[in-house]
């Protein structure tokens, strides 16, 4: 029996779509009922661009494609023997399909991106990587700004310079500004404190502003030269920086020369870091593929006023058949979904349909962007540098790869798995006292630890210093929640479920499993610490065994240690964060209408929460940004 449904959505407010979905029978999979959906499918299709969705029985999303003309392109999978063995064990999958109609190719391959980051399906290109970049934020809204770094949503005051490839080119741009500008990176808080200079100032890092050793208008210009150098002017900085060291060896003012001396090395080590790289000014981002044994590897390069932001390496999962340049255009509409564009890409391959790629990047960005594969000079140079940087990456990520398959085989073959693990979960939980309880999950693979799929759960539940009662707690909501997920077609199962714990936690991880219906599903196996908690004496305890030892030299011990250790990890740091934001809450953040400015104005004002408890209405009125209405909230909430 066929089904059909039609919903209507809106691409970023710009294109109304619609969408049309056609189910057939839920029997079993075949290659006939596969070409049969898709004949069906032609039939109520128009040549309009859109996107389409081949969905397999269980709602698991199989590929996700954009297409020209919709009609035309989805009648090309009908013609099966012309179609690589991969695609012919798709179609065969294939029990129904939606599609999602678009005002122009650009709408279509921006919609296509974002539907392959959200729902990954297995046949297509996917860039498992969805780290947020760092950015160095030099703050505003203080007389003396401070620099610092940055992840996250831009709703800080300040100016923000990136995106850095990661948190170290970020730590090393840092030090570089504070060795050659000498700005603060203390918070607001302790600068107000202090009565004396820090460690800071004694080993040149900063000012101190914070107890007057220099002027507001002095300040100002460090600032202004940490913008500069920021925005790709080092060299202007260092030939002002030279003239002034002149002046002060000239004037035999010998301590402040030495000062700028310094600096100028600070900058000058910037330069030359750079020099290998140098693309004059301007914005442009680096990608660069490199393809073998069926593995791809691209690197990405930053530069930002003609400065390297540093790279990283990424390493896009695809089928041994696919080609560089479709690898690259399926890689750059995934890896700009939410990130900024430059106005100039460099490319190693020419990517199809590029005129398509650079118009839905330029009204994604709200700026023209220009995808270039340059043939000689500078940018050539940059360009090959790169290449090269991606063939290492990947000979290195292949032989780490080799390793990883030798152990997850000993994984398998230790828990009886059928076949090496994919997806391997470990939990664990922290709390000091049944304080603050914490359960973190951490998930590792053939490409390493996933962190992007790392999760962590505050525990509400159960009962203080209970961990078999915390343990149950995190184990439901998360199957709870894949269990939902599955009737959706986007859950990710583990193959093998590893559990920081001794017999106790692993009879209640046991029992949480069968009470979702799973535990056929998914194997089980806890970890616990040996004698005196000595590594290398762990028991295991595993279904239908005894409690086992491995041997202390075993290469599998170690990698499900270091599984147990980052659980572990992820869990403390969890525990850490939760206990200090109680330690540093304030009443005030429970009254309703106060946020951070009027919380600051009110301590600013009164000196402490239990003062403005304490005060009147009349008192709290006289607060700046504090009207009558707020004040009686105020006082409401503290006198009930």
């Amino acid at each position: 029996m066929e089904r059909f449904w039609l919903h209507v959505l809106w691409c970023g407010g710009k294109a109304c779509l619609c969408l049309y979905s056609l189910a057939m029978d839920d029997d079993k999979p075949s290659l006939e009922k596969g070409l049969k959906t898709l004949r069906e499918a032609v039939k109520t299709l128009s040549n309009a661009p859109g996107v389409y969705r081949m969905i397999a029985l269980d709602g698991e999303v199989l590929y996700i494609g954009k297409a020209k003309a919709l009609k035309k392109r989805v009648s090309s999978y009908i013609q099966f023997q012309k179609l690589p063995i991969r695609l012919q064990r798709m179609v065969a999958q294939i029990q129904r399909m939606e599609f999602i109609t678009t005002h122009t190719e650009a709408e279509a391959l921006l919609l296509e991106s974002t539907l392959i980051k959200k729902l990954q399906p297995r046949y297509n290109i996917l860039l498992r990587d969805d780290k947020s970049f760092p950015f160095i934020l030099l703050r505003e809204g203080h007389d003396f700004p401070q620099v610092q770094k940055h992840r996250g949503a831009k709703n800080i005051e300040g100016q923000y310079f990136g995106p850095f490839a990661g948190a170290s080119d970020v730590n090393r741009t840092l030090a570089i500004l504070q060795r050659a500008f000498l700005l603060r990176n203390c918070t607001d808080s302790y600068f107000e404190q202090r009565a004396r200079p820090c460690l800071q100032y004694h080993i040149k890092r900063c000012t101190a502003p914070c107890v007057g050793y220099v002027t507001q208008a002095q300040y100002a210009e460090q600032v202004d030269g940490a913008r500069a150098f920021l925005s790709g002017k080092s060299r202007e900085i260092q030939s002002r920086m030279q003239e002034a060291m002149t002046a002060a060896s000239e004037a035999m003012d010998y301590e402040l020369a030495a000062s700028y001396r310094d600096r100028i090395r600070a900058l000058t080590s910037v330069q030359t870091q750079q020099a290998m790289v140098d693309i004059g000014t301007g914005d442009v981002d680096v990608l660069a593929l490199y393809q073998e044994g069926g593995k791809s590897c691209v690197q990405v390069f930053f530069f930002r006023g003609g400065q390297s932001f540093g790279n990283r390496s990424y390493f896009p999962r695809h089928d041994a058949a696919d080609r560089p340049e479709d690898i690259l255009a399926a890689f750059l509409g995934q890896f700009y979904q939410g990130k900024p564009l430059p106005p100039i890409v460099l490319i190693s391959h020419d990517v199809p349909r590029k005129a398509v790629l650079e118009e839905a990047l330029s009204s994604q960005s709200g700026h023209k962007v220009t995808l270039l594969q340059p043939v000689r000079g500078n940018r050539r140079k940059l360009l090959d540098f790169a290449v090269t940087n991606a063939r290492d990456a990947l000979v290195r990520h292949q032989s780490s790869q080799q390793g990883m398959a030798t152990l997850l085989s000993g994984v398998a073959e230790l828990f009886g798995l059928d076949e090496p693990p994919e997806r391997i979960e470990v939990y664990d939980n922290s709390h000091i006292s049944g304080t603050n309880m914490v359960g973190a999950m951490i998930v590792a693979g053939p490409e390493g630890f996933r962190k992007n799929a790392y999760r962590r759960f505050n525990i509400r539940e159960a009962d203080k210093g209970d961990d078999y009662g915390m343990m149950r707690e995190v184990l439901s909501r998360r199957f709870k929640k894949a269990l939902k997920e599955q009737e959706e077609g986007q859950a990710e199962w583990p193959d093998l479920i590893l559990i920081d714990g001794g017999q106790g936690q692993y009879n209640v991880a046991r029992g949480v499993l069968e009470e979702c219906g799973v535990l056929d599903s998914v194997k089980l196996a806890a970890i616990a610490k040996g004698p005196e908690r000595n590594a290398g004496r762990e028991r295991f305890f595993f279904e239908g065994r005894a409690p086992f030892m491995l041997p202390m030299n075993d290469s599998v011990l170690h990698y499900l240690q270091r599984l147990r250790d980052e659980a572990h990890r992820f869990a403390i740091a969890g525990h850490r964060g939760r206990r200090q934001k109680q330690i540093t809450a304030s009443p005030l953040d429970e009254v309703p209408g106060i946020g951070g400015k009027r919380k600051k104005a009110l301590l600013m004002h009164f000196g402490s929460a239990k003062a403005i408890a304490a005060a009147g209405i009349e008192e709290l009125e006289k607060v700046e940004g504090i009207s009558k209405a707020v004040a009686r909230k105020i006082y409401d909430y503290f006198h009930g």
